[in-house]
């Protein structure tokens, strides 16, 4: 059996096993939500080669969307998650129509305009609650089972993540995948070939928003709530901060960048802690609000040590001892 595919059953059992083994569901399944949105950002970033500053606004809208719909037209689950998702990819088709035809910093500008011009519309939108976001969205259940219990919706955040993370696996590995990646490498040379390039780039774009949006409406649900912050540029920022990290252009590169942040976000309060505890350096304490700055620190180390990111480096350090 290809070594590849044993590795993939072997996550997904410790995935599905983690509860059991004291994993904490809630924290499990963000990083699984943050994972997928890191995963369809890379699609286009490092399959395609285009940058967008504004991918929050995919993963802000299908929270709101799905929130909406569950918790003022009184939606089932599924109906709401499916809502949300199509939000995000009918957005992901506007803002590709506009954006896609320029290159570059231009293309990336243009995104996080467009995004920034959404997000000060759900600040002041009244269905959305302004900054205190919208609460209490109702889990529900799905096929009758009761996702207010959390370990019930942790499998079903899991079944969602690994059929996202297959549609990008089978998008990759497909003839339009390669063509997305032909396109990165020589944009001219595709258009000389007679590729409508521009066709290719707002399937990819469409896309990604889509599984975005996918990746924001189980967020909500997993949080039962929707809010700003996850409409920000700093948003934006993070998972192209996720990417780098794990490795631009590797289907699990990804993933473990959104490990890394995530736990980095929840878990470096408590190492500082446990650092003051047992050097008695007081300073220590004060860790987890300088969180950004750990983070920060630790991408520019991986920039200058890992110029291709984690697994980036060690594919390429297999592919030179194998």
């Amino acid at each position: 059996m290809n070594r590849q595919l044993i590795a993939y059953l072997a996550a997904l059992i410790l995935l599905a096993a983690l509860p059991a083994l004291g994993g904490y569901p809630i924290f499990i399944m963000k990083v699984m939500c943050y994972a997928l949105f890191a995963c369809a950002f890379n699609l286009l970033l490092g399959y395609t080669g285009l940058l967008s500053f504004g991918h929050a606004a995919f993963l802000g809208l299908a929270a709101y969307a799905c929130g909406q719909s569950l918790t003022v037209w009184g939606w089932p689950t599924l109906g709401g998650l499916l809502f949300g998702t199509a939000a995000a990819g009918v957005l992901g088709l506007v803002f590709g129509l506009l954006s896609i035809r320029r290159s570059g910093i231009y293309f990336a500008m243009i995104t996080l305009a467009l995004a920034q011009m959404q997000f000060f519309y759900f600040l002041q939108a009244p269905f959305t609650g302004g900054e205190d976001g919208l609460q209490g969205i109702p889990r529900g259940s799905i096929l009758g089972l009761d996702l207010s219990q959390d370990i019930n919706l942790y499998y079903v955040v899991l079944l969602i993540f690994v059929l996202g993370y297959a549609l990008i696996w089978r998008t990759v590995h497909s003839p339009f995948g390669q063509v997305l990646k032909a396109i990165r490498e020589n944009e001219p040379r595709m258009v000389s070939l007679g590729y409508d390039v521009d066709r290719f780039k707002l399937l990819a774009f469409v896309l990604s928003a889509t599984l975005a949006g996918l990746a924001g409406a189980t967020k909500s649900l997993v949080f039962v709530s929707a809010t700003l912050s996850d409409a920000t540029w700093q948003m934006s920022g993070t998972v192209i901060l996720m990417t780098l990290i794990g490795g631009m252009g590797t289907l699990t590169g990804p993933v473990l960048g959104a490990i890394i942040v995530v736990a980095l976000e929840n878990k470096v309060g408590e190492f500082g802690r446990f650092l003051m505890q047992q050097t008695g350096i007081e300073w220590f304490r004060v860790l987890g609000e300088s969180v950004t700055i750990v983070i920060g620190l630790i991408f520019i180390v991986c920039v200058l040590a890992f110029r291709r990111g984690i697994i980036g480096e060690w594919l390429a350090w297999r592919q030179k001892t194998g």
